[in-house]
């Protein structure tokens, strides 16, 4: 069969968060770190594509290239284990606590930054010729856009500060979508069909992706973004860390739970006289 129903594939999302939270370190943090990086390089190549032809619409359509290679390799970013991991919680699955989707968070973090930043620090040598020139025009692109998107919120003060979060949260709803998508379907076609649109759309509509930033804003950094630090974790990652894990859980993994494994009691319709 081609295409699961909701009530199976939710079964398979509660199945996959018990499954993340026992995994070993090692083999979380491995798994991690190639989705990070993977993620990163289909950044590079949207930007790319984007400059190329000066048309960032071909670069959301083309991005989610990423996505699906990591997916059908079975790597695992924070916004999807953000999702998966609470619902084995919810069903109170044996030996699944709060300290254990906590240790699963922790690990998943720290192998997307690091495969992140490996290839950010890989592209800015490429995009340098080994630090000896200025960035080219792909480097220039990235460096500004890590200013735009740390300055530009902060600019608004709480305004901004809104911005962000609600655009992480847009962002996690989203990308959580089509990690879903690709249990949908049993077919690698299937999966990847379902994987691309809703991860064409958030790229599209720059929503804030933590894992995507964390390629973006230490590459901008390198080649000589002008922002900070602090400025990329206080008016970006941090509040875009959060928006993602409000807005996948909320908006995708408890209403798929509460409607297709806990649902409500069945209205029964009373005979008339």
């Amino acid at each position: 069969m081609s295409y699961l129903v909701p009530s199976e594939f939710v079964t398979k999302m509660v199945d996959a968060g018990e499954s993340k939270i026992y995994m070993s370190a090692r083999d979380t943090v491995i798994r991690a770190y190639m989705a990070g990086a993977i993620l990163a390089l289909a950044a590079v190549f949207a930007i790319t594509v984007t400059v190329q032809t000066g048309y960032p619409i071909i670069g959301a359509i083309l991005f989610p290239v990423g996505f699906s290679m990591l997916y059908l390799l079975g790597f695992d970013l924070l916004t999807g284990v953000f999702v998966l991991t609470p619902l084995a919680l919810l069903d109170k699955r044996p030996g699944v606590t709060v300290g254990g989707i906590l240790r699963n968070w922790g690990l998943v973090f720290i192998g997307n930054f690091a495969g992140a930043f490996t290839v950010a620090v890989m592209m800015s040598i490429v995009f340098t010729y080994g630090f000896s020139t200025e960035p080219n025009i792909v480097g220039q692109k990235i460096a500004t856009i890590g200013e735009g998107r740390t300055l530009g919120y902060a600019k608004y003060g709480a305004a901004g500060m809104l911005t962000l979060f609600v655009r992480g949260m847009l962002c996690n709803w989203m990308v959580s979508t089509g990690v879903v998508g690709a249990m949908i379907s049993t077919h690698v076609s299937g999966k990847v069909i379902a994987m691309w649109m809703p991860i064409m759309l958030f790229f599209g509509m720059t929503f804030e992706h933590s894992v995507v930033n964390m390629f973006l804003f230490p590459s901008g950094l390198i080649m000589g973004g002008n922002f900070s630090i602090m400025d990329y974790l206080i008016w970006n990652e941090i509040p875009t860390v959060l928006g993602n894990l409000i807005g996948g859980l909320a908006f995708t993994g408890l209403t798929l739970y509460a409607t297709h494994i806990k649902t409500a009691p069945k209205r029964s319709l009373m005979n008339e006289d």
